[in-house]
């Protein structure tokens, strides 16, 4: 068995995965995804869509610490919050801009974005250590992120894990991500006929 982080515009989840199609859920949102909470954080900061990449590439130029932003707190030891977090950082930029003060906004995509790695690093550091995992895995559209890749790394080079990451080429390829889905599903047998529908609010497990 292995641990994968599955961050994305719409998932945000820890998963212990056994086989292909075969996972248990240890951990997730409690409201915004990350892919989310960046998207929303661009928005603000007034970078064109997709949000996320701009926001990493700007925050690359700026400050981390320049803004002080909370740590949520959440009931399941695994889980994120990601609402207080962006609505903390709207609200920091609206007063910069009613005060009439010009946007440092590297700084402020710096400061967004290593709080939200902070977060998802730390949960997921905390449940390979609690779980016993040798073996981790990044998966989703934020999985392109530059400070999420770098600290995953760095994290688990100090602990002596096994860290997987798909290229970067990869990392927003909806099609790929299905497509392997697929096959090893097939592999298995585990197929549908033509009544099968999509349920785009079909959860993750």
């Amino acid at each position: 068995p292995f641990m994968c982080l599955v961050v994305s515009g719409g998932h945000s989840h820890i998963l212990m995965v056994r086989d292909y199609g075969a996972y248990t859920l240890l951990g997730c949102t409690q409201d915004d995804a990350a892919g989310e909470a960046f998207d929303k954080a661009a928005r603000v900061l007034d970078l064109p869509y997709p949000g996320g990449p701009r926001l990493d590439k700007l925050a690359n130029e700026g400050d981390e610490n320049a803004l002080r932003l909370p740590k949520p707190h959440t009931e399941g030891k695994y889980d994120f919050s990601l609402s207080g977090l962006k609505t903390a950082f709207i609200n920091a930029v609206h007063t910069m801009s009613q005060r009439g003060e010009t946007l440092p906004k590297a700084d402020l995509a710096a400061s967004f974005r290593k709080a939200v790695v902070d977060m998802l690093v730390e949960k997921t550091m905390l449940a390979a250590q609690d779980t016993g995992v040798q073996t981790l895995a990044l998966a989703g559209g934020v999985s392109a992120n530059s400070l999420l890749r770098a600290r995953m790394r760095n994290e688990c080079e100090k602990r002596g894990l096994k860290l997987y990451m798909p290229a970067l080429s990869l990392c927003g390829d909806n099609a790929a991500m299905i497509g392997s889905a697929a096959y090893y599903r097939l592999l298995k047998g585990e197929i549908a006929d033509l009544s099968l529908n999509a349920k785009p609010s079909l959860p993750l497990v």
